[in-house]
């Protein structure tokens, strides 16, 4: 069972793999079609019913493209859909969700000494939270408060806030930052899924059948589009969170957070504003980088404990200090991986235990058995060029420890 480690490692890296492919995909067309929209011209030369068009240059070819607000006299044959894209990155992520947080709930979603729940019971609050999240959101699209764009999107900033800060009351900080993430990506494309596509497909139903189309439809599909355009840097960052403790490893990290969607909103507006021929707004790129450098001051404040937190052990944990290798495999840890993972790291140029990992005592150990089996057992990623002098003999125990835990 041990050796599943392996197989299960690359399944991960697959399912990542995908999800990067596919968001590439989904960011890229996504970008394209605003500034796109955005850079429309109105032209004399512009046939009936068309909103306005755009040429552009790329690969050695010119293009001309046209938009209709409600759709041209006639529709061609072949008519090229945007949605695969944004279906298949969030199909793919939530796997990602699941093989990562999910199978291994008990370290890297669940921390006892936040909220001590079953592993079941954290799955189901991460997933409860995550449709609640697209449901509140849609009924505000819906309500008088939707009418307003700029009140909508102060009310949203206000919700995500909150949510940040609760997950930080239920989960990892790790996990907290990557759910915020997940959050925030289920609205993007539940707006695809539930609201874009549906209505693109009302109208073209009507267009088919000789119905005039309800300019509605169009107009509600452009805000949840508009929406889906100023979350999307944000997202980016929380995707990349859980690798940099600095971000998700300090007791502040849901203003963290809250700034982000600051970040990427003033950002987003600068593109936007080009796009549109409307000039240039430098001052965002001020506000961008203080913002930024608010959020580097706030991580240098108060650290949330390591990942062994106050040294209670996870229930997965239990069977790898029973193992009967778990002794010589703590003393191999705590003598070649611990001068580097530990609160106050003792090794030249490193501040931070990295990926906020703490290895310096038994039961943090034990907390991390397939991680360590992996970075330093089946491969040699740990220690980094092997500066600690990790032996061939060390790590074949290391795998053995992990095996006997494993099947226990």
């Amino acid at each position: 069972m041990g050796d599943f480690v392996i197989l299960y490692e690359w399944l991960s890296f697959a399912v990542r793999w995908t999800h990067v492919i596919t968001a590439i995909a989904w960011i890229g067309s996504s970008f394209y079609f605003i500034a796109l929209d955005l850079g429309l011209r109105k032209t004399p030369s512009l046939p009936p019913l068309a909103h306005g068009e755009e040429w552009q240059v790329h690969g050695g070819g010119f293009y001309h493209i046209q938009k209709y607000l409600v759709a041209p006299d006639f529709l061609p044959e072949h008519l090229t859909w945007f949605k695969w894209e944004s279906y298949a990155t969030w199909l793919s992520g939530f796997w990602l969700l699941a093989l990562i947080y999910y199978v291994g709930a008990d370290i890297y979603l669940i921390d006892r000494n936040v909220l001590d729940v079953p592993q079941w019971a954290g799955i189901l609050i991460s997933i409860g939270s995550i449709l609640l999240g697209w449901v509140v959101y849609n009924r505000l699209c819906k309500s008088p408060i939707g009418q307003s764009q700029n009140g909508l999107m102060l009310v949203l900033f206000a919700i995500l806030t909150a949510m940040a800060w609760g997950y930080t009351q239920l989960f990892t900080g790790r996990a907290a930052m990557l759910h915020m993430g997940v959050f925030t990506a289920t609205i993007m494309a539940a707006n695809v899924a539930m609201i874009i596509i549906p209505n693109q497909t009302i109208v073209v139903a009507d267009l088919k059948a000789g119905r005039v189309p309800d300019a509605k439809y169009g107009k509600i599909a452009k805000q949840r589009s508009l929406h889906n355009n100023y979350l999307t840097l944000p997202v980016i960052f929380f995707m990349l969170s859980s690798h940099y403790p600095l971000a998700f490893a300090t007791q502040w990290n849901w203003i963290i957070a809250s700034l982000i969607f600051l970040v990427g909103v003033v950002i987003r507006h600068y593109f936007n504003t080009r796009h549109a021929r409307k000039g240039n707004p430098h001052w965002t790129w001020l506000v961008a980088v203080v913002l930024f450098l608010l959020i580097a001051w706030l991580s240098t404040g108060p650290k949330i404990p390591g990942s062994a937190g106050d040294l209670v052990a996870s229930r997965a944990a239990e069977p790898f200090m029973a193992a009967a290798h778990f002794k010589q495999a703590s003393l191999t840890v705590q003598t070649r991986c611990a001068m580097c993972h530990t609160a106050e790291p003792a090794w030249d140029g490193i501040y931070e235990a990295p990926k906020n990992v703490i290895l310096d005592n038994d039961i943090a150990i034990a907390n991390h058995a397939k991680d360590i089996a992996i970075q330093a057992g089946y491969a040699h990623a740990m220690p980094p060029g092997n500066v600690s002098e990790i032996t061939p003999e060390e790590r074949a125990l290391l795998v053995e420890w992990y095996r006997e835990g494993s099947a226990l």
